[in-house]
Formats: C-alpha cells, sequence, structure tokens
C-alpha cells in the first residue's frame, strides 16, 4: 500500500493531462491543480490503505479547507481521487452536498484507469 496515493495522482494526473487539462502538482496545498478553457479543478487524493474510511474522511477535510473564502464560480469544481477499493468510502457523503460544493468523485482502477464522474 506503501506509495499507493502516488499512483493514484500519478493515474489522475495522465487522464487529465490525455483530456487536454493543464496540471499541476502540490499548489497551495491541493494535491492536483488543473486548468482547461478557462476552467479549473482542485483535487485531494488517497490511495489504499489500512484505515480507507478514515482517510477518505480525512480527505474531504483537507479539500474543504483548499476551497475559497467566497463561492468560487461555475467554471471552479473540486475532486476527491481515490482507488476503486475506495468507491463506498467516499461516496458516504451525501449527494446533494458533493454537489452543492461542486465535488466530484475520480476511481482509479488497478490498472491505472480512471473513471470520471459521468462514467
Amino acid at each position: 500500500m506503501r506509495g499507493d496515493e502516488e499512483r493514484v495522482i500519478q493515474a489522475f494526473c495522465a487522464f487529465l493531462t490525455s483530456e487536454g487539462w493543464s496540471v499541476s502538482r502540490e499548489v497551495s496545498f491541493a494535491d492536483v491543480v488543473a486548468e482547461k478553457d478557462g476552467r479549473q479543478i482542485i483535487a485531494e487524493a488517497k490511495g489504499r490503505t489500512a484505515a480507507i474510511g478514515l482517510d477518505v474522511d480525512t480527505m474531504y477535510g483537507q479539500l474543504l479547507r483548499r476551497m475559497p473564502d467566497s463561492r468560487p464560480d461555475a467554471a471552479t469544481r473540486f475532486a476527491v481521487v481515490v482507488p476503486t477499493e475506495a468507491a463506498a468510502a467516499v461516496r458516504r457523503v451525501p449527494a446533494w452536498i458533493l454537489k452543492e460544493l461542486a465535488v466530484d468523485i475520480y476511481l482509479v482502477g488497478p490498472d491505472g484507469s480512471v473513471a470520471a464522474p459521468d462514467s
């Protein structure tokens, strides 16, 4: 499991790059910041761990702290990025809250494939 967060981040960055996003890592404490056509994604990621539920909760807290003081425009989205094994844990947050806060869930498979929010 050690180093799995790096695997998840690398897969997510490769996915975004393949979709035409400009990707930066470790910007203002966020794991990933991506930009494309005036849009922005600010993402936090976690890999497989022994306590994935707790680590997912921590990730959500980190993402909340990365949000700006005032409501961002519709061009800014937030993302949580986790391995498929953490899908149940990451979906414990109600969908209406994710929608209200503009948070998308990305799942990274063992082969490095990334399932986007509309997948």
